[in-house]
């Protein structure tokens, strides 16, 4: 079963602003997902997830995530994350997160699969995944969705995306305070 497939099946898609095919056997999804659903109220109304992958940015191709990046809003939410997607993550994908309570980053082995987890303070994940593929936003306007989605993973596979090497638990320790959550509503 391919990603898509099994989110798809799992209704685990969260307004998605992309989900179609790339160049070759590549797949490509920007928008949420779903790790915790929200509360059934009734038949035909649900609250929001209680735990999502938020700004997902990712390509897959197959049965594997290539590359994969998201906003968790805590650090405690990789492991249930990681939980529910761990049939598609492969020890030579590159994954990268960007956590809003995390007080540093690092790049930790989990499970035989290795991420990087970096601090997202204000800015999206995509204009962190932009600078650190060395992209400037006016050389991805002329691009049509699929492009740029495409351009920026091919930079970023070309990228080092690694911070210093922590383990799990060390990253567990990073865990502080959100500065998104302290600003309230925007």
């Amino acid at each position: 079963m391919t990603p898509i497939e099994f989110i798809k099946q799992n209704e685990l898609a969260w307004q998605p602003s992309f989900n179609n095919s790339l160049s070759g056997e590549l797949h490509g999804y920007r928008g949420a997902l779903i790790v915790e659903a929200g509360k059934q109220l009734s038949a035909d109304r649900q609250l929001p997830p209680k735990i999502q992958a938020k700004q997902v940015l990712m390509v897959s191709e197959g049965e594997a995530f290539n590359f994969f990046a998201c906003e968790l809003e805590s650090f405690n939410h990789f492991k249930p994350m990681f939980e529910k997607f761990q049939s598609f993550f492969k020890p030579d994908g590159t994954y990268i997160l960007f956590v809003t309570d995390l007080d540093g980053n690092g790049t930790f082995e989990y499970e035989g699969i290795t991420f990087t987890a970096i601090m997202l303070d204000e800015s999206s994940v995509w204009n962190e995944l932009l600078e650190l593929a060395d992209l400037e936003k006016g050389d991805m306007k002329r691009l049509n969705a699929d492009e740029k989605i495409e351009t920026l993973y091919e930079e970023l596979l070309e990228s080092d995306v690694s911070e210093e090497s922590k383990s799990y638990e060390q990253m567990c320790e990073l865990i502080g305070e959100s500065s998104k959550q302290l600003m309230g509503a925007v």
